[in-house]
């Protein structure tokens, strides 16, 4: 049987012999030439006893060869080289070889055949036979056995192949990867009667702590880059209840000009009875964020069981301006606000409910204070709000899901944080959406997406902020209070198609308020948005394309609301909060007590602001057209320049909120730049500095005669 399966293999000769040495280097006969097509089992063969009859014998010389010859063949025969020698088995050798051994051999590890192109690096140098050699003799100098197939041209060098006599070179200094991760190398052990040897045994209360009980790495609270207890790599309660605890500071620094309305009973100015003042302003504000995160599970393939989150934040702000009364209702307040607040932005619960698959596809609850983002972008509610959330994902990730109910806090007027001492505000928001994975292609995720806005807060009668400004209803048009259903059916998509990664967001506004904003009979609302980003990366820049449009209501007495507006926007597109025009809320001075836009936000939706006012239908629409480029010119800093082209669709709201005819459309050129510094390469340390200038168009001279429009942002955020 055997020889049969021997005569099917290739035969193709190499110039190669196998010398085989004895133990005592002596040569006692030779297995050669080798075929290219050998096998381990057709080299037994030629070196099994001489008229063996039975498979036993045959399986003893296998097993004494392969267990002879282990040290040259620790991958099986692969690691024959041209040359290589092998010690022949002798007699006694192959009648104590353990038959079994062969028959594994044969039957369980199906050796691979010779490779003779194959080269291994960390074999022993051989010697090379070649035709002057052939056939090798034994000690007495006469031909060895089973030498029928001769070689009769010399056997090739190997490159690479250390010569005999040739000193080995040193192997080359190993990168040792752990150099400045703390780790210790483990020392040698040392046993007997030595009082320095460690211990035989140590005692590990758990795996998360074997590093620390074997001293192989040293512990500091302080650094969450180690084994530290703080950053949940060790349980803190029982086996699996984990603590995360993080600190995060941002300090803001920000110069900006913003048009600034003046009049008779509030400018530091005698006799100054224009309608703008001074436009420069000095914001700065500094915000401490402590996120603690308590959990039961092991989450490094599953998600937690439990967990437990409560971020309480304190911020101090200060902002100097030159205008009396720009930023309290009472002039006597002066021209500089220093504000402290402190609120609780997290504290939710999230329940585990179970696995559906094996590779812990789920269902999760999550109740309380919590972050929702609707989009990928946050066109439409992005925000920390009181809600319940159910969630989950199906067929290994490529489905999620969300249903979820908002109840909306009301916010602090100056810091915009939440502000849990208020009543509940009467707006309800209801979300369901669905989520695709590598669809329509592979490495595109697409969303659809139900979100529901109801608002009661007509009910209530007006709302003041805490600086006396009037914020519901809006101080616009007939200040009436009102009442709104809205439903936004919307879809995203976010990823790569090919090299070109791709961004959309679209979303329909359907329902009806109770009364207009410049009219006082029910209105239905019918309105719609749209945003892409398209970009595309060139080794270290990326180059970006990028358009919005906003649709506007044209006609703001008739029946019908088209002017699109969102729920809680914060966008992060087309430059974000680098954008001057994103960046500052514009104020809409002699039209009402609102603005153009509302701060880090693009839509144009004449709002009081975003923390306190009400989504309004009624507005000139928003136009956006722009390219930018981000520059990673190492892993810590990279440049970002972004320029947009900014205009309003339709200006009849703003004529006649201003009673002002002829409002052009162009806004302008908002151009921006900034510099993102991390000079840790992570997000530990992170230092921005940008600067954003917009050059006005016709139609925001219209609105602002000769005024500025800059801004300056600094901001450094350090996270433990």
């Amino acid at each position: 049987m055997f020889a049969r399966a021997s005569k099917s293999l290739a035969i193709a000769t190499v110039a190669c012999a196998i010398t085989v040495a004895s133990a005592q280097s002596q040569p006692t006969g030779i297995i050669g030439p080798v075929a290219s097509g050998d096998t381990l089992t057709q080299i037994a063969e030629r070196v099994a006893p001489a008229g063996r009859t039975h498979r036993d014998e045959y399986l003893k010389t296998l097993a004494a060869l392969y267990q002879l010859n282990a040290d040259r063949l620790p991958n099986g025969v692969r690691s024959l080289q041209v040359g290589a020698m092998l010690q022949m088995p002798s007699p006694e050798q192959i009648s104590n070889a353990d038959p079994s051994i062969g028959a594994q051999i044969l039957g369980g590890r199906n050796l691979p055949r010779v490779d003779p192109a194959f080269r291994a690096g960390s074999q022993p140098a051989v010697g090379i036979a070649s035709a002057k050699t052939w056939p090798p003799s034994d000690s007495q100098g006469t031909p060895a056995a089973n030498t029928s197939r001769q070689k009769t041209q010399p056997a090739p060098i190997v490159d690479g192949r250390k010569r005999p006599g040739a000193r080995r070179a040193p192997p080359p200094e190993q990168f040792d990867p752990n150099r400045q991760s703390g780790l210790e190398p483990v020392p040698s052990v040392r046993w007997g009667n030595d009082p320095s040897a460690r211990a035989e045994k140590v005692p590990v209360p758990d795996r998360w702590r074997l590093l620390e009980n074997l001293d192989l790495l040293d512990t500091r609270w302080w650094d969450p880059y180690r084994q530290n207890t703080l950053k949940a790599d060790r349980p803190i309660v029982g086996k699996d209840w984990f603590l995360n605890v993080s600190f995060i500071s941002d300090t803001v620094i920000e110069p900006r000009s913003l048009p600034t309305p003046v009049g008779n009973q509030t400018t530091n100015d005698a006799g100054d009875i224009g309608v703008f003042g001074s436009d420069v302003q000095l914001v700065f504000a500094q915000t401490l964020l402590a996120p603690w995160v308590f959990y039961k599970g092991n989450t490094t393939f599953k998600p937690p069981d439990h967990e437990f989150r409560l971020t309480p934040v304190i911020q101090y702000n200060r902002v100097e301006v030159d205008e009396r009364r720009a930023l309290r209702i009472d002039p006597r307040e002066g021209t500089v606000r220093s504000d402290n607040f402190f609120a609780i932005q997290e504290a939710f619960y999230d329940k585990h409910l179970r696995n559906v698959s094996d590779r812990y596809d789920f269902d999760s609850f999550r109740i309380g204070i919590q972050p929702f983002n609707a989009d990928f972008r946050g066109f439409l509610f992005q925000d920390i709000q009181l809600g319940a959330r159910l969630f989950g994902n199906r067929d290994d990730n490529k489905w999620q899901y969300n249903l979820a109910w908002f109840r909306r806090l009301e916010k602090d007027t100056n810091s915009g944080l939440n502000d849990v001492g208020e009543d509940l505000r009467k707006d309800d928001v209801i979300v369901a959406n669905v989520y695709r994975q590598d669809w329509p292609v592979l490495g595109y995720f697409s969303q659809a997406t139900i979100v529901h806005n109801r608002n009661r807060e007509g009910d209530e009668g007006s709302f003041f902020d805490t600086n006396g400004f009037i914020a519901r209803p809006a101080s616009l048009g007939g200040e009436r209070p009102r009442n709104y259903d809205v439903t936004y059916l919307g879809y995203n998509g976010d990823g790569h198609i090919g090299r070109l990664n791709l961004t959309i967001a679209s979303y329909l506004a359907i329902g009806d308020e109770s009364v207009g904003t410049f009219s006082p009979r029910e209105r239905d609302i019918f309105a719609g948005f749209f945003a892409a980003e398209l970009s595309r990366d060139f080794d270290w820049i990326r180059l970006r394309y990028q358009i919005m449009y906003a649709s506007p209501d044209e006609d703001p007495f008739d029946d019908e609301a088209n002017g699109f507006d969102a729920i809680f926007e914060n966008p992060i597109f087309a430059g974000a909060d680098t954008s001057y025009w994103m960046r500052q809320n514009v104020p809409l001075i002699a039209g009402g007590a609102v603005t153009l836009n509302v701060r880090n936000g693009l839509i144009n939706n004449l709002r009081p602001n975003k923390e306190h006012g009400q989504s309004n239908f009624a507005n000139p629409g928003t136009g956006l057209a722009g390219v930018g480029a981000d520059l990673d010119l190492t892993p810590q800093l990279r440049l970002s320049f972004n320029f947009n082209y900014l205009s309003f669709i339709d200006t009849t709201t703003l004529e006649v909120a201003r009673n002002q005819a002829g409002i052009d459309e162009a806004i302008g050129l908002d151009a921006s730049a900034a510099v993102i510094w991390r000079p840790l390469m992570t997000q530990n340390i992170i230092v921005r500095l940008s600067a954003a200038g917009l050059f006005p168009g016709e139609g925001f001279r219209d609105l602002f005669p000769d005024e500025d429009a800059y801004s300056v942002l600094a901001n450094i955020v350090l996270t433990y």
